[in-house]
């Protein structure tokens, strides 16, 4: 007996290094947390420094059409650098923060936890995206939000197509559990990971998920396909490829990871 193809292999998922993915969902193009600065120094507020070590694999130039950003955040380069804060204003619509709406203005929409967007597709019909909790940082969202500030993740739904989630910077499986109880399971998960480090920020404890966290996510949200971004490009990533690959081998989950 022959099972049905999955879902998850309706769209590839391009990576082009630390945040930054294109896919194309319902026939609009979205884009993560768009980088494209040369390696080097990028301040970050408070007198700290974060350190790009590697180009983005394209240019903005050579992307194609965007439809839509899904940001995560917009206060840290690594998330939203200059080249990045340039190409949205050639994009009809970015989705973020309430906070980031503020401060980038027009053509930008923030997003509570549940709160839905409905977009329509080129062909009919609509797609929906809901921005739902992400913390960026060990602990409470409250303690966190001060030192690392807002972001948002996203899920993807619509009639005929797969439940994809986009993580943002998140660090928090609580958050994960309550995404998993309302759109769960997952076809695709897009996970931030990576598992950033500052040695006086949270004793050291990641910004966003380590790998196996990251599998953890995995198996919280039944993800059938889990593509990582934000673990290569930066010298806070603390945690590679070869270590995402370790910990979902440990997990058993080897075959839930696509790397592109």
């Amino acid at each position: 007996m022959t099972s049905a193809p999955l879902a998850t292999d309706q769209f590839p998922v391009h990576v082009f290094g630390g945040p930054t993915a294109l896919f194309e969902y319902g026939g609009l193009r979205f884009l993560t947390d768009p980088t494209f600065d040369a390696p080097g120094d990028y301040p970050a507020g408070g007198g700290a420094v974060l350190t790009k070590t590697a180009p983005s694999r394209v240019a903005p130039a050579d992307l194609g059409r965007v439809d839509v950003v899904l940001l995560s955040h917009d206060e840290h380069a690594d998330n939203l650098d200059n080249a990045g804060r340039a190409l949205l204003a050639d994009v009809p619509l970015t989705l973020t923060t309430p906070g980031a709406e503020q401060r980038l203005g027009d053509r930008t929409k923030g997003l509570a936890d549940w709160e839905s967007v409905q977009l329509n597709r080129p062909d009919g019909g609509t797609v929906t995206v809901t921005g739902v909790p992400a913390v960026h940082g060990p602990g409470n969202r409250e303690d966190i939000e001060p030192f690392t500030g807002q972001v948002v993740g996203f899920v993807l739904t619509g009639d005929g197509l797969p439940t994809v989630y986009v993580s943002g910077d998140n660090a928090s499986l609580a958050a994960v559990e309550r995404i998993a109880e309302r759109f769960g399971p997952i076809d695709t998960a897009v996970l931030f990971a990576g598992a950033p480090r500052f040695a006086g920020l949270f004793d050291g404890e990641p910004l966003v998920l380590d790998s196996a966290q990251a599998a953890e996510a995995t198996k919280i949200l039944g993800a059938r396909r889990v593509v990582p971004v934000h673990y290569e490009g930066w010298a806070h990533f603390t945690e590679g490829r070869d270590d995402l690959e370790a910990a979902f081998a440990a997990a058993g989950l080897s075959d839930r990871l696509q790397w592109t």
